[in-house]
């Protein structure tokens, strides 16, 4: 059988999931590999096959995806050139980790996408949503990379369907210590902002993992280090806490770890709103944005001794012998009827 998995490379947790998942693949059939995106600061232990730019956000300094490096980022024509290329049609199994490319051309040529990510998790229905609508934000989600099939992971297992999280061997290895220091990775906020108001908590020692910055600097009682992921994992391993942004990644290892966990979602980032809907009923503790304003919630976090607990079982070989039993041979599917196929979960 061949396979091909396609993953999404704007951020690290696409990658730390494809480097758990691939083996598993790799014990079904002959599998081909597919990055698209340029924001990821990890690289894959596999040959990859196809390397496009696909559609990328950028990541901004102030909070958010910065829509104007995004746009012109953006080439459309390359895209389409890109979707083209790629020889769909050779593959038995198609999987995609929210990656637009492999999924636009499995449409094209009328075979099934499988999603496998957190972002299929979130549109699932009985996954909580923000209160407030952001209808262009859940557009994005439903039609960026759209899928035949759905998997995915969340914080808490939803449905046969939704797992819990993937979490990588280096993280399910390692032994939690307590350190004392708080670990800090927020890529949409430049060190400066990070500097200002972090420094503001004089007895708190901070690491903090910069995607602005390429060297180590140490001001004070704050650390700014470049991204590594070893030197991230043994701060997050070693730490009291850890502040981030509402990703998956970091917030489903820092959980795993039982650490305190305090998120910022990104502006204009619909995924990372639904991840607080879901943390919120969890409780964790969320900061709307890094400003003087919300100071106080780190304040509180500082002093609260909270540790959620969760139980995430490794279940990586038992959804990908799903996905292959259930969509393993080849099937084409009727475009005439493709809404009713679309982001479905089977």
């Amino acid at each position: 059988m061949k396979i091909l998995y396609a993953v999404q490379g704007t951020g690290n947790g696409h990658i730390t999931r494809a480097i758990e998942i691939i083996p598993y693949l790799q014990k079904k059939g002959e599998v081909d590999i597919l990055v698209s995106g340029i924001q990821s600061d990890i690289e894959l232990p596999f040959k990859v096959k196809y390397k496009f730019n696909g559609l990328s956000f950028i990541f901004g300094k102030q909070g958010g995806v910065d829509i104007w490096k995004t746009y012109w980022k953006m080439n459309s024509m390359r895209l389409l050139k890109e979707i083209k290329s790629l020889p769909i049609k050779k593959y038995d199994l198609i999987i995609s980790d929210f990656e637009p490319v492999s999924c636009w051309a499995a449409l094209k040529a009328k075979k099934p996408c499988i999603g496998l990510s957190n972002q299929a998790a979130t549109l699932h229905p009985l996954a909580p949503k923000p209160k407030k609508s952001d209808l262009i934000g859940k557009l994005v989600l439903e039609k960026y990379a759209p899928t035949t099939y759905n998997y995915g992971y969340h914080f808490k297992s939803l449905d046969k369907n939704i797992y819990t999280p993937i979490i990588r061997k280096e993280v399910r290895n390692i032994k939690p210590t307590n350190d004392g220091h708080y670990t800090v990775y927020l890529p949409s906020y430049d060190d400066d902002r990070i500097l200002k108001h972090l420094s503001k908590f004089k007895d708190v020692k901070w690491e903090v993992f910069s995607k602005h910055n390429k060297k180590k600097i140490k001001q004070k009682n704050i650390t700014i280090l470049p991204i590594n992921k070893d030197l991230f994992l043994k701060s997050m391993a070693s730490a009291e806490g850890i502040l981030c942004n509402a990703g998956f990644g970091t917030t489903s290892e820092a959980l795993f770890l039982k650490k305190k966990l305090l998120v910022i979602p990104m502006k204009k980032q619909y995924e990372q709103h639904c991840n607080v809907a879901m943390l919120k009923t969890m409780g964790v503790p969320v900061m709307k944005r890094l400003n003087s304003e919300h100071l106080d919630k780190i304040t509180d976090w500082l002093k609260s001794k909270k540790i959620v607990h969760v139980n995430y079982p490794d279940q990586t070989k038992e959804i990908i012998d799903r996905i292959v039993a259930n969509h393993g041979g080849t099937e084409i599917i009727d475009t005439h009827h493709e809404s009713s196929h679309y982001n479905m979960f089977q």
